[in-house]
């Protein structure tokens, strides 16, 4: 019998109006959704996902069921869109785990789709367990960029798979034998995004209570930048296939928030409840356990350098040259950091058009901060501008950069009116004759 604890938490992030994130977490399914497509297409893409995942698995909660109601998920998605013109190009994407009872077994099913990541915390370590659809891992999987690479390459947020953007849809399904003390982490991009692996581990690491770790880590990711959404799932396997029946009555015993300085947990060395303290702990010798006849012999030949060298003289020549250089690394500085904020572009993220300030890629001090969502996507411009519009359209100023996507939009309506000029919204043009005059006569009522 496995038994599991979780704890959730969601953020809109300090950049985004709307969070469309959503986080399911039921006592055996645990899922988060980031959805996409304008303010309303990413909240009813997220919605209509996490729901029928939620009602498909209930109906058959295995592995190959969860994949299943993720497919399912995906043609509720899809079909929506396509009856609801005003949505069309909306998507989400999709990470869940859940309890299934498998040959007589309990595992724990993970299923992705998408750049939302499952983590598993197993021994001390962090590891990953999905892998992202999205443009910049494509390239790291082919071998053209690192991972360090990936992580600020301007097509990280291009995704290659999502829920509802296609009839079909590939569902990447693993298997886990949990033990008692792992912990499986959902989260959506908004957190990797604003948080190294090692200060996720770490907080996994100390934070016994769920929902304490998961507040934690939005509430970090939120001071880190808070640039997207954010929403985690933290899972705790309480007790695992193979444990003893009566282990939960030790896992439930509550964290002890004292002082670090005041329990031996400021060693470093943390018992578990109802065990003796250690005594096989080797410790590293501080700077103290030094041997007394060296660090005297060092300082003595610091102290005798100094006496050689004399008392520095502070002279006039000397304070303006210092003055004269901290202005121009200030006036340096300040020319960059002009340069890098002084400029806006458009790109896609997401299938949609983004409108960032800051320069294509990043500046040297200063990261693109993105400033409005535009609710336009891909469908709703020329198709010969989709690739430049991956890379970044430069523009002078926030109204060049929203009269552009303005501009794009008006030419894509009018090759759909020239195609078919009776669609709604185009207006059918009144055409005179070449070489014709026209005139107007006006009547008085005299014969």
């Amino acid at each position: 019998m496995t038994l599991l604890r979780s704890g959730s938490a969601t953020d809109t992030g300090l950049v985004r109006s709307v969070n469309q994130d959503l986080a399911v977490e039921t006592g055996t399914l645990f899922a988060v959704a980031d959805g996409m497509g304008g303010h309303a297409g990413g909240e009813v893409a997220a919605r209509l996902a996490v729901d029928t995942l939620t009602v498909a698995f209930g109906r058959k909660p295995t592995g190959a069921g969860l994949s299943e109601a993720v497919t399912e998920a995906n043609r509720v998605v899809f079909e929506h869109s396509l009856d609801n013109p005003d949505l069309r190009g909306m998507g989400t994407t999709m990470t869940a785990a859940a309890l299934v009872n498998e040959d007589g077994r309990d595992v724990i099913a993970l299923v992705n789709v998408g750049d939302s990541r499952s983590y598993r915390f197993h021994d001390g370590q962090l590891v990953q367990v999905t892998v992202d659809h999205s443009l910049a891992e494509e390239m790291v999987r082919s071998g053209e960029i690192s991972e360090s690479e990936a992580a600020v390459h301007p097509h990280r947020h291009i995704l290659t798979r999502a829920l509802g953007v296609s009839e079909d849809v590939v569902v990447d399904l693993w298997r886990i034998q949990a033990s008692r003390g792992d912990r499986f982490l959902l989260c959506s991009d908004g957190l990797t995004n604003e948080l190294e692996l090692p200060q996720i581990g770490e907080v996994l690491a100390t934070v016994p209570d769920p929902q304490v770790a998961a507040d934690l880590l939005v509430r970090a990711a939120r001071t880190h930048g808070g640039s997207d959404n954010i929403t985690v799932v933290v899972v705790d396997v309480v007790v695992g296939e193979d444990d003893e029946p009566e282990v939960p009555a030790v896992a439930a015993v509550a964290p002890d928030f004292s002082s670090p300085a005041d329990d031996a947990s400021s060693t470093g060395v943390v018992a578990e409840p109802g065990s003796a303290p250690r005594e096989d702990v080797s410790v590293l010798p501080g700077p103290e356990a030094l041997k007394p006849k060296f660090r005297d012999r060092w300082r003595a030949r610091r102290r005798a350098r100094r006496t050689a060298r004399g008392r520095r003289v502070i002279t006039v020549r000397t304070v303006l040259f210092t003055v004269l250089l901290a202005a121009i690394v200030y006036a340096a500085f300040y020319a960059v950091r002009w340069y890098d904020t002084n400029a806006y572009y458009v790109q896609v993220s997401n299938n949609e058009l983004m409108i960032y300030h800051g320069r294509i890629g990043g500046g040297v001090l200063y990261k693109p901060v993105e400033v409005e969502r535009t609710g336009v996507t891909v469908a709703d411009v020329p198709a010969y501008t989709v690739s430049q519009l991956i890379t970044g359209v430069q523009e002078d100023s926030l109204k060049a950069a929203q009269t552009y996507v303005a501009n794009l939009v008006a030419t894509q309506k009018a090759a759909n009116c020239t195609q078919n000029p009776t669609a709604p919204g185009c207006t059918p043009a009144t055409t005179v004759p070449f070489g014709s005059t026209a005139t107007t006569t006006t009547s008085t009522g005299a014969p």
